[in-house]
Parts: structure tokens; sequence; C-alpha cells
């Protein structure tokens, strides 16, 4: 039978030989039933291997954590930054102005500041003050090549400032603006050929 035991006509030495095996099969799986009773699921990926689910999700968090972080810079650069720094700037000043008196009196120096940061017409000291704040924003500025014109190439990118001016390239860019060239050349030949007669 499907249970073990004998089907038919049995002595009763039989049966209580296939009860005690039976009962001694018992005993062998019971601590096997004990230990699956309380036992974790285990997860496998397709190759078989044991899964850890509390790693992955933990992972996963941190990457939709990176990603939503990355979303939000760029939501931020959308709206634009220099945007975004003049209205946080504007909300400033009117917070400050906001805790100003109303009355404005000659010993103010924020309306003195900004008297003297506008620029007036005919003003003898102006010209003065831009070539100061010229000289300012020059020594500032990234020093560039200063040489004979160098050769065009695609990206109209200058030459960096310690270029000794030798052009050590194949010739690919010259040929391109050839090729440019002389295709706009025969476009323009075509045109005029093909309206010639009108």
């Amino acid at each position: 039978m499907s249970s073990g035991v004998k089907a038919g006509l049995v002595s009763a030495d039989v049966l209580q030989r296939e009860k005690q095996e039976l009962r001694k099969h018992e005993r062998s799986i019971k601590h096997l039933e004990e230990e699956s009773r309380n036992a974790q699921t285990v997860f496998r990926d397709k190759s078989g291997r044991k899964r850890n689910l509390a790693q992955e999700q933990l992972e996963q968090r941190l990457k939709a954590e990176a990603e939503a972080k990355r979303e939000e810079q760029y939501a931020k650069w959308g709206k634009g930054l220099a945007q975004e720094r003049q209205q946080q700037q504007n909300v400033e000043d009117a917070v400050k102005e906001m805790q100003k008196p109303l009355a404005r009196y000659i010993d103010d120096q924020d309306l003195d500041r900004m008297l003297r940061e506008q620029e007036r017409e005919g003003d003898p000291m102006a010209a003065l003050i831009k070539k100061r704040k010229a000289k300012e924003n020059k020594e500032k500025e990234k020093p560039r090549y200063k040489g004979p014109a160098p050769p065009l190439n695609r990206f109209n990118i200058w030459p960096g400032y310690r270029w000794d001016g030798v052009d050590r390239s194949n010739g690919f860019e010259q040929q391109r603006f050839a090729r440019i060239a002389n295709k706009k050349a025969v476009q323009e030949l075509a045109y005029k050929w093909s309206v010639e007669d009108m």
C-alpha cells in the first residue's frame, strides 16, 4: 500500500512489526518536522544561490534615496540656480528693508552705500572707478594664448596659453572645412543654374 504496510490477509506478527517500523521511522523524522516548523523561508535566485532579502531591500532603499536626491538636484537645476539665488537675495533684502524704520535719515549707511554705487552721467571719477574695477576683474581672469591666430577647429576652441604655435594636426580639420565649403559652393552653383532661365 501507499503507507508502506502490506495489503490483504496478514498475520498479527507482521502487523506488529510494521507498526514498530512505522513508529521508528516517525521518531527519526520527528526532529526534522520540529526544525522545519520553526525554519525560515529560504529564497534563491535562478542559479540556486541564497538571496539575502534584507540586504537587497536596504540596497533598493539606498538606490531610491540616491535617485530621489538626483531628481531633486535636477529639478533645482531646471529652475535655474542663478534665478533661485536672485530670488533668495530679493527675499533677504525685503526682510532687511522691512526691519528698518520707515523714515531714512542722512546717517543711514545702506542708503549711503546704494547712492555711492550708482553710476551717474558726467561723473568725473566714473572712468577711474571703471578702470579699477576692470583691473580687479582682469587679475582674476585665466591666462590666454597670445600669439598668431590659431588654425580653426570644429568647436572654435582657443588653444591653451602654453601652446607654442606649432600645428601638429593631421590636417583633418582643414579637410573638413574644405569639404563644407566645397559642398556649399556646389549647392549655390546648382541653385544658380536651376534659376538661370527664370
